[in-house]
């Protein structure tokens, strides 16, 4: 037995409000970061700048997603989360494309690109032991790939799907849902 396809359709609108897609591209946001953390802090691969720079939109969507599942209560607000979501996630995606591409040698990175500063050193012994012990993270250099994306690319791709879903939710004549 098969749903009509207009109770289906009304069940796929009611999935793809605009409140569940900013919970949705929040809760990724969120999942994106903690997994970039947990690579930083568990697998102990030190960021880079660019790195750093790509998990900015990420951190701004969980934000804004938090603020409008409290605040936005009306279509017009919640597009407007919407387009907000689709810009950041589109600086991702750009950031993720410009660094999976400096990996690859495709574009120039930026030239203070040498990773994450050391927490500072309490003694002259202990400055000298993190000059020895320092490894200067370079933004041309993948520290882990899988399925041939480093985690730049992998962000890019994430991200990328993250701004069509935003942008599902634009499309979406108001009101329906």
């Amino acid at each position: 037995m098969t749903a009509s396809p207009a109770i289906s359709s009304h069940a796929s609108n009611r999935l793809l409000s605009p409140p569940r897609l900013i919970a949705l591209i929040g809760f990724a946001s969120f999942a994106l970061v903690a997994g970039a953390w947990f690579f930083e802090l568990v697998i102990h691969l030190r960021p880079c700048k660019l790195c750093l720079e790509q998990r900015v939109p990420h951190y701004a969507a969980i934000g804004l997603a938090l603020a409008a599942l409290v605040l936005a209560r009306s279509p017009q607000l919640q597009r407007l989360v919407l387009l907000g979501l689709a810009g950041l996630m589109a600086w991702s995606t750009g950031l993720g494309i410009y660094h999976a591409g400096v990996e690859w040698g495709w574009f120039i990175g930026p030239n203070d690109c040498g990773g994450a500063a050391e927490p500072a050193a309490a003694g002259m012994q202990d400055f000298m032991k993190q000059l020895q012990t320092t490894r200067i993270v370079a933004c041309s250099e993948a520290a882990w790939r899988f399925l041939g994306l480093s985690l730049a690319g992998w962000n890019a791709l994430a991200s990328a799907g993250l701004f069509l879903l935003a942008l599902l939710g634009l499309l979406q004549r108001p009101g329906r849902a």
